[in-house]
């Protein structure tokens, strides 16, 4: 890659798929202000890739993100209230890069997620998670509040609001089975073959057409926040109307009809 970071890593399998990993294992992927900007400036380097089609989120060795840096958190009581707003708008602007872009982000937890790791987890489109995967957010055992880097307005639409009330209320673990029932997560994979099987669904979605896959993306999340169904299929329909222009929906009615692989060319 273009960018050198201090925190991540960024290994691309072939052009369409790129695996960014946090890389603080010695911290266990605990989050700084210097991860905070990388967070930030990872999307916008492979926003600028045509030939990207997803992106795999993971951490190295044994953890996925431990939430913040205890070793920075002195910081934050020399802030005035000024300061701690700049802090919270820093860090949710890194969610919020990732979260936005263009292609699906597969978040393969390979460990504990906790605090704002969780909140990164929540973040992505899709959670894959290997048996050690261990979800919390414990944001009021420290005096503060669960509404924390978009996680009292993500979890709650993923799971429901009672249960989504009791784990932030509680502070207490998820473990990946329960994270699975409960559709927190969508598979669990051995740790040892979590990567490969993320790397596999990557794949899976490169073969779709780009264009649909970007539309999709809009249209699920625009639509998690749309007033109304009416709404939302405003949203659909000028998708739709937008992709039917396209080469890649002549290219895929014709691969159909041919019984062949679809060709496409993300136009």
């Amino acid at each position: 890659m273009a960018t050198r970071y201090e925190t991540l890593t960024i290994e691309r399998i072939g052009k369409e798929i790129a695996v960014v990993r946090l890389n603080r294992p010695d911290r266990f992927n605990a989050m700084t202000m210097t991860m905070f900007d990388e967070l930030v400036e990872f999307p916008k380097e492979l926003n600028k890739n045509d030939d990207l089609r997803a992106v795999i989120l993971t951490g190295a060795g044994k953890y996925f993100c431990a939430g913040f840096d205890l070793a920075e958190i002195d910081e934050m009581f020399e802030m005035d209230v000024r300061a701690f707003l700049t802090f919270q708008e820093k860090a949710v602007a890194g969610m919020m890069a990732m979260r936005t872009m263009r292609v699906p982000v597969i978040a393969a937890v390979n460990g504990a997620a906790a605090g704002g790791g969780f909140a990164l987890a929540l973040h992505a489109d899709i959670r894959l998670a290997s048996p050690r995967a261990v979800f919390n957010a414990a944001f009021v055992k420290i005096g503060l509040s669960c509404g924390e880097l978009g996680t009292s307005w993500l979890l709650p639409r993923m799971i429901g609001l009672s249960r989504a009330a009791e784990i932030l209320y509680t502070a207490r673990n998820v473990g990946a089975d329960e994270a699975e029932r409960m559709g927190l997560v969508s598979h669990i994979y051995p740790e040892e073959t979590l990567l490969d099987e993320a790397i596999a669904m990557a794949k899976v979605i490169a073969t779709n057409s780009p264009g649909g896959i970007q539309i999709s993306k809009r249209a699920l999340q625009a639509s998690q926040e749309a007033g109304s169904m009416a709404a939302a299929i405003e949203m659909e329909n000028r998708g739709q109307t937008l992709l039917s222009r396209g080469e890649d929906f002549r290219e895929g009615i014709n691969a159909v009809r041919e019984k062949r692989p679809a060709k496409y060319t993300g136009r």
